[in-house]
């Protein structure tokens, strides 16, 4: 046992000792090769300001929004150290130039160079103010490379308050991506704070015009926190309206519906406060006065601490408050980095269900304390309401004597309805309910019309709000039970005149059937639902399609029943057709009743259908002028 070990140990130290070779002949090797050189990106600076300045921004007037956004964090820079500082924004525009004052923090030469002339540092992460961050608007650095959409040249003088000795600075930059950099003497100038001068590039002379700057500056700092004026204009114009005192509730609804006019261009059906402290938001939102499409976009104004962010918030509210237009102010949501849009992350989710919640709660109280506006609310956007209902169970019990739905009793609430039906039948397409009302209807079925959006559902979760409400889907076979049936002898006296109109129909997958039933003046009731519908289309695409398909389809074949032709024993005109010797005759007026049937279900035709019309017509038409004939 001890000479067995004695072995092994040996055997395992000369495959250690072979192992150990390469790896120091390797190490050995590396030794040997030079060390990797340290390279760093050339980059096109021409070529990164064309893309940050024409490609990144949607549009050129951006321009000055950049140019107000960096006058405005560097006033609140300067606040920050100095709470007495001036705050005042200055632009003076005459087509070919613009000139942007401010009283902000200002830079000194080595600012100049690390801040302005590296791209993608931002003066926000400059030391001492990372923890203050916040409350600035800018954070990426690159807003200034916007003024090349309009500019061929930027010139930026400024002084540093931080730095009351240093000397000012001027930073003058080109298109082409060049720069450079020299201080002046004092009295260029004498106060803190920055000078940027654009000159137009050719062919952008207009968006340096008096009159487009201050239609920009109004646009986008109308709700900034310091004096801003092009010329002697004033563009900040605050309170924000919804932070105004008026003197009446009434009051206060008049000047936010001029204020919606002004803004979205319509009259709003009422105004929603949006105010949300926990995630530093105020606004209003606007109910339009017209009905939209579910599917579409809705596009909001959302302001980031006073700077207009973006006009076309798309993803600001939940998907079913489509029905609204909102504008609001914000410190807590993030923006892209083209300041053009907002940034998807858990903050704007939340930001999401708060707005939500608050539009829920408007609608509560509107059907808590107010009927009237509420009626005249869910008379255009139903549709926005039943969206909500389906997923929020307090609201469709809220809404539930409000929301109105297509019945067999007229247009009712499904509370009403409910008072009124022990069961309460759906229909989950229109072509159904249109097969089945008047019938219906007359043998005291109640029906509700689930075929249009959410109808269906809400229909569905009435039970879950209502308590013993029993609801059932109506389908043809509960139809044809609430039919009387013909006495026995009478339909074995007409056998002969069913069998014929049942080989007529049958390769229409349609069968025949005999009741009595009002109204008197409906001859024949045409019924068909989803499983028959499914059966018949597996059917055609079985003879239409090759051996393996159709032995593909064929296995998938099912027991649902076919679509029926129900007759009424009771109409005079089905009497008469019964008693019709000829079967030729009786088979075209039978394609003539089913074709009927089908025009008066406003359902679509199928080819067959189409072809099985025209020739019950070409037929009715042979048959009456060969009558004529032979009487003559």
């Amino acid at each position: 046992m001890d000479s067995q070990t004695s072995q092994a140990s040996a055997q395992e130290s000369q495959k250690t000792q072979g192992s150990q070779e390469p790896q120091e002949e390797a190490q050995a090797s590396q030794a040997s090769r030079p060390a990797p050189s340290a390279h760093t990106f050339q980059v096109d600076l021409r070529g990164l300001v064309d893309l940050l300045s024409h490609h990144l921004y949607s549009s050129p007037r951006v321009y000055l929004r950049e140019l107000l956004q960096n006058a405005v964090d560097a006033i609140t820079a300067r606040r920050a150290e100095e709470q007495d500082a001036p705050a005042r924004v200055r632009l003076h525009a005459d087509g070919g130039t613009l000139r942007v004052e401010d009283t902000g923090v200002g830079l000194t030469e080595s600012d100049v160079h690390q801040l302005l002339a590296t791209i993608g540092r931002s003066s926000k992460r400059a030391e001492g103010l990372q923890e203050a961050r916040s409350d600035f608007l800018g954070q990426f650095g690159i807003g200034l490379l916007a003024c090349f959409v309009v500019a061929e040249r930027i010139r930026v003088v400024s002084r540093s308050a931080r730095t009351p000795d240093a000397p000012p600075v001027e930073w003058t930059a080109r298109d082409d991506g060049s720069y450079t950099v020299r201080t002046l003497p004092d009295s260029a100038r004498p106060e803190p704070g920055t000078t940027v001068h654009l000159q137009a590039r050719a062919g952008a002379g207009e968006w340096l015009t008096e009159e487009r700057v201050l239609a920009l500056a109004r646009d986008f700092g109308s709700l900034l926190p310091y004096d801003v004026r092009v010329g002697e204009e004033a563009v900040t114009d605050l309170p924000a309206p919804w932070d105004r005192a008026y003197p009446s509730p009434a009051a206060r609804r008049v000047a936010l519906a001029r204020h919606c006019h002004d803004l979205f261009g319509f009259s709003p059906l009422d105004s929603i406060d949006l105010d949300v402290p926990v995630a530093g938001i105020r606004g209003v939102a606007y109910v339009l006065p017209s009905a939209v499409s579910p599917a579409q976009r809705a596009g909001h104004r959302v302001h980031l601490k006073g700077m207009l962010l973006t006009e076309r918030a798309e993803q600001l509210l939940p998907d079913w408050a489509f029905f609204v237009r909102c504008v609001l102010d914000t410190d807590s949501l993030r923006p892209t980095a083209s300041r053009e849009s907002l940034y998807e992350d858990e903050t704007l989710a939340a930001v999401r269900e708060a707005l939500g919640e608050r539009i829920r709660s408007w609608l509560t109280g509107l059907a808590a304390g107010d009927p009237e506006r509420l009626a005249a609310f869910l008379s255009v956007h139903h549709l926005g309401v039943k969206s909500l209902a389906r997923h929020d169970t307090e609201m469709l019990r809220t809404m539930l004597p409000w929301l109105p739905f297509e019945t067999t009793d007229g247009r009712l609430s499904l509370e009403e309805f409910a008072q009124r039906h022990p069961v309460v039948h759906f229909t989950r397409s229109v072509e159904e309910y249109r097969q089945v009302a008047p019938i219906a209807s007359a043998q005291g079925i109640g029906v509700v019309n689930g075929g249009y959006t959410y109808d269906s559902e809400l229909v569905e979760a009435l039970p879950s709000v209502r308590p013993g409400t029993a609801v059932a889907e109506l389908d043809a076979d509960t139809v044809t039970a609430h039919l009387d049936a013909v006495d026995p002898a009478e339909e074995l006296a007409l056998a002969g005149f069913l069998a014929t109109a049942r080989a007529k129909l049958d390769p229409l997958g349609c069968d025949v059937v005999l009741r009595a039933f009002h109204p008197l003046s409906v001859p024949a009731l045409h019924l068909d639902d989803r499983a028959a519908r499914h059966e018949r289309a597996r059917a055609e695409a079985e003879t239409q399609a090759d051996d393996l398909w159709a032995g593909i389809l064929g296995s998938l074949r099912g027991s649902a029943p076919r679509a029926r032709l129900v007759l009424n024993h009771l109409n005079p005109l089905i009497r008469r057709i019964s008693s019709l010797g000829e079967a030729e005759l009786v088979g075209t007026a039978t394609e003539s009743l089913y074709g009927q049937a089908l025009l008066m279900a406003q359902r679509p035709l199928r080819p067959a259908d189409s072809a099985l019309l025209n020739r019950a017509f070409i037929g009715l038409l042979e048959w009456a002028t060969h009558g004529e004939d032979g009487h003559r």
